[in-house]
């Protein structure tokens, strides 16, 4: 599976859901299934490369802007919402996570921003087809730290001024 096809699976799913990430999910597995299981890791490995990348301080404080803050869960549950919405938003917000005020459509703090069970679903799909658990994907770890340069997520005054555009368009 190369990248395109791993993009066009996400949008296909995200599309039929209606942007419920849990339904998502669901068609996500449903996806997964009909693929041969190396395919499934092949997916596994693309969702988990664009997961690690996407651990960077500016996008932890995007995703506190947006959900009113954000614990360690609440990020990575994030991270996978984030990819759940598609190549460009994903990486327009690794390139400028402010730009998601722009990018995103309507927000909902209730359904949006948790994406937990996308990040399972391929998990879900190998052990279903195999009856194994998946091996190890050979993916490096996210680092300890968030890239970048930290974010007071507790000084709202700093988030707004690192954000501006999301923080008018989701705060004020």
């Amino acid at each position: 599976m190369d990248e395109t096809e791993f993009w066009e699976l996400i949008d296909a799913t995200r599309e039929s859901a209606e942007g419920d990430p849990e339904e998502q999910a669901d068609a996500l597995v449903d996806r997964l299934l009909q693929l041969d299981p190396e395919l499934v890791l092949d997916f596994a490995r693309h969702f988990e490369a664009r997961y690690n990348r996407a651990y960077h301080w500016d996008l932890w404080g995007a995703a506190c802007v947006l959900l009113d803050g954000a614990s360690d869960d609440a990020f990575d549950f994030f991270r996978c919402w984030l990819i759940g919405q598609g190549r460009e938003v994903y990486e327009g917000a690794l390139h400028e996570p402010d730009s998601l005020a722009e990018l995103l459509g309507e927000f909902d703090e209730e359904i949006d921003g948790d994406g937990e069970e996308l990040g399972y679903a391929a998990d879900e799909a190998y052990e279903q087809l195999t009856g194994t658990v998946a091996p190890d994907l050979g993916i490096a770890p996210a680092p300890a730290e968030p890239e970048g340069t930290p974010v007071d997520f507790e000084n709202e005054r700093a988030l707004a001024e690192r954000f501006p555009r999301l923080w008018d368009r989701f705060r004020e």
